[in-house]
């Protein structure tokens, strides 16, 4: 399980943004105190789904104006062989509580940006 570093976007005019390549299981850290995009690719020849699921995540969840989402399930993400995806986590808030764990999508690759 390797811990995914964010990237601070920041900076003044162009900065590094490294890849990080997704193993069986892998942590992001929220900060709650930035936007975070997480930024998916697959490089492979067939679809993934990666699952995002923070441990201290309840049951379910309350959203103004679209009542209550069940989080047991953790959040899903498919990308396409070739494809990339990307997820403002703040618009995931429910799914990212506590120690957030990113599994199911071995050989993907990730870039978590604070912006």
């Amino acid at each position: 399980m390797a811990a995914i570093s964010a990237i601070d976007a920041g900076a003044l005019g162009h900065f590094s943004a490294p890849l990080s390549t997704l193993s069986s299981s892998d942590t992001i850290t929220i900060n709650e105190a930035k936007k975070q995009l997480l930024v998916l690719r697959n490089p492979t020849g067939g679809s993934l789904t990666l699952k995002i699921d923070g441990d201290g995540a309840s049951a379910t969840y309350a959203v103004p104006g679209a009542g209550t989402i069940d989080l047991t399930g953790g959040y899903d993400i498919a990308v396409g062989a070739g494809l990339s995806r990307a997820v403002m986590l703040n618009t995931i808030k429910g799914y990212t509580v506590g120690t957030v764990t990113l599994t199911g999508a071995s050989g993907m690759i990730a870039q978590l940006f604070n912006i």
